[in-house]
C-alpha cells in the first residue's frame, strides 16, 4: 500500500508538471501571436484617377506614419493612377482595390452595379463621400495671344483645343458638361447647347486617354491653343514651372470627386479597418490643406473659408445633378450612339 501511495503521489506530480508546462506554453504562444499580429505588415491597394497622384505622394506617407504610430503596424500602399473610367474597368477586371478615389460618382455606381461596393456608399463618408472638388478651366499659351477668355472663345475658327476623351476620362466628361451647362444655365435651349458644343469639338485636335495625357500634350509637346482641364491641374502645372495663362470661366460646373471603400475586396483582404480609417483621414483639416496645395478646392467648410481667397470666385456654379444626375447624363451624352458620339460622327463626315 505504501508503494502504491508513493506511485500515486509521483504520478500526480508528473501530471501537475505537464499541466503547468502546457499553461506556460499557451502563455508564450499567445504572447508570440500578439506580437506577430501587432507587427505584421498590412497591404492596402489604392486606385485613383490620374491627376490626384501629386496629392497622394504627400498624403500617403503621412498616413503610413500615423498608422504605424497608433497601431504598431507597418502599412504598405500599392497605388494605381489612370483615367477614372479606365480605373473603373480595371477594378471590375481584377485590380483588387481596397479604396477608390474617382473623378465622378457614375464610375463608383458601376462598381455598385457589379457587386464590388454596397449601395449607400455615399453615406459612408463625410460630405456625401465627395472628398475633393474643382471647377473647369481653360489654359492658353503664355500671354494668351489668341485672347481666349470664355467658353465661347473656344468656338472661334483657328483656335485649336485640347481635351481628353470622355469615353475614358472623367475629367473629359466634366469638360463636356461645362460646355453644355454654360449654354443651358444661361437661358438657352438644348438645341443651342448642341450647336455650341459641336463647334467646340470641331476645334479639338485629338482626344487623349486621360486629363494628365492632355496636359502633357499641351505643355510638353506644344500642341493646341487652349487646354480644357481641371482648375487644380492648372495650379499644379504653374507650381511645376510651366509658362502659360489660364482662366476660370464665370459660368462653371462643380467638379465633385467621390471616394469609397471597395467592400468586396476589403472583406477578402481583411483591410476594412485601415481602409475606412484612410478615407476618414482624407477629410481632416490638415489633409484638406494638402489637397488645396496642389489646387483642389477644400470640401471642409472651415478650410474652404480659410483658403477662399486662393481661388477665383465663380458667379454661376452648377452641379451634375442640375443636368439630370449621372445616370441620365451617361445615357444622354456618353453611351454608344449618344450625343457625344453624334458630335464626333458629324465632325468626321465634314
Amino acid at each position: 500500500m505504501r508503494n502504491w501511495g508513493f506511485i500515486s503521489l509521483f504520478l500526480a506530480g508528473v501530471s501537475l508538471s505537464i499541466v503547468m508546462s502546457a499553461c506556460s506554453g499557451a502563455n508564450v504562444d499567445n504572447t508570440v501571436n500578439r506580437i506577430a499580429t501587432s507587427e505584421r505588415d498590412l497591404n492596402l491597394t489604392f486606385v485613383s484617377y490620374s491627376v490626384t497622384k501629386a496629392a497622394y505622394e504627400r498624403i500617403i506617407p503621412q498616413f503610413v506614419e500615423k498608422w504605424k504610430k497608433e497601431h504598431n503596424q507597418n502599412l504598405k500602399f500599392t497605388e494605381s493612377y489612370d483615367g477614372s473610367g479606365s480605373q473603373t474597368l480595371n477594378v471590375i477586371d481584377g485590380l483588387e482595390a481596397d479604396v477608390i478615389h474617382l473623378s465622378l460618382a457614375l464610375d463608383v455606381d458601376k462598381l455598385v452595379q457589379t457587386g464590388f461596393i454596397q449601395p449607400g456608399w455615399e453615406k459612408e463618408a463625410p460630405n456625401n463621400a465627395i472628398v475633393t472638388q474643382s471647377v473647369g478651366a481653360i489654359a492658353t499659351r503664355e500671354g494668351n495671344p489668341k485672347n481666349i477668355k470664355t467658353w465661347t472663345d473656344l468656338t472661334r475658327p483657328g483656335v485649336s483645343v485640347l481635351t481628353a476623351n470622355p469615353k475614358t476620362s472623367g475629367g473629359a466628361r466634366w469638360n463636356f458638361l461645362s460646355l453644355w451647362g454654360y449654354v443651358t444655365k444661361t437661358g438657352q435651349n438644348e438645341k443651342q447647347a448642341l450647336d455650341f458644343t459641336s463647334k467646340v469639338y470641331k476645334n479639338v485636335l485629338v482626344l487623349p486617354k486621360t486629363a494628365r495625357n492632355a496636359s502633357e500634350l499641351f505643355f510638353k509637346q506644344g500642341q493646341g491653343d487652349a487646354l480644357l482641364n481641371y482648375e487644380n491641374e492648372m495650379i499644379l502645372s504653374k507650381q511645376k514651372g510651366e509658362k502659360f495663362s489660364y482662366v476660370v470661366p464665370d459660368v462653371n460646373i462643380s467638379i465633385d470627386n467621390p471616394i469609397a471603400v471597395v467592400d468586396k475586396n476589403v472583406e477578402q483582404h481583411g483591410t476594412r479597418k485601415v481602409a475606412e480609417a484612410f478615407v476618414q483621414y482624407l477629410y481632416t483639416p490638415e489633409i484638406q490643406r494638402e489637397f488645396s496645395k496642389i489646387g483642389f478646392r477644400p470640401v471642409n467648410n472651415t478650410i474652404a473659408k480659410e483658403l477662399g481667397n486662393n481661388f477665383p470666385q465663380v458667379q454661376t456654379l452648377f452641379k451634375a445633378e442640375d443636368l439630370g444626375g449621372w445616370n441620365n447624363i451617361q445615357q444622354k451624352f456618353f453611351n454608344e450612339g449618344a450625343i457625344f458620339d453624334q458630335i464626333q460622327a458629324q465632325k468626321a463626315s465634314k
